[in-house]
C-alpha cells in the first residue's frame, strides 16, 4: 500500500478519534512536536500513556476488589488517570471501557505510522 494511502487512512482514523471525543487539542500539540528529527515521538508518548494507564487500571481494580476500599488511594489513582475522582465500580468500568477503546484506536494509529515510516524509508533507499 502506498505511503499516501496509508497517510490518508491514518488521518481518517485520527479525525474519527477527534469526532468521537477521544482526542483533543492536547493531542494536536503533541503531533506538532513530532518532526523529521524525532519521527516516533507521538508513538513513544502514546505507548507510555497506554503503559501507565494499564498499570493504574490494574491497581484501581485491585483496590476496588478489596472488602474495605481505601478511597483515598482510589481518588489518587483516578485523579492520575482521568483528572477527577469517581468512587464506584461502575465509573471505573466506564473508564476502563473508554480506555480500551482508545487504546485500540491508538494501536491502529501506531501500526499505520510504522507502515508509513517503513514505506518512506524503503523509498529513500
Amino acid at each position: 500500500m502506498a505511503a499516501t494511502a496509508l497517510k490518508e487512512q491514518l488521518n481518517g482514523l485520527v479525525n474519527s478519534m477527534f469526532a468521537e471525543g477521544l482526542l483533543d487539542e492536547q493531542f494536536q500539540q503533541l503531533q506538532m512536536l513530532q518532526d523529521g528529527s524525532n519521527p516516533g515521538f507521538v508513538a513513544e508518548v502514546v505507548t507510555l500513556f497506554c503503559e501507565d494507564s494499564e498499570r493504574i487500571l490494574a491497581d484501581l481494580t485491585k483496590l476496588m476488589d478489596q472488602a474495605v476500599v481505601d478511597y483515598s488511594k482510589v481518588d489518587a489513582y483516578v485523579h492520575q488517570l482521568k483528572g477527577s475522582s469517581s468512587r464506584c465500580m461502575r465509573a471505573l468500568n466506564v473508564v476502563k471501557h473508554e480506555y480500551y477503546h482508545l487504546r485500540s484506536k491508538f494501536e491502529t494509529m501506531l501500526q499505520l505510522e510504522n507502515r508509513i515510516q517503513a514505506y518512506e524509508t524503503k523509498q529513500q533507499n
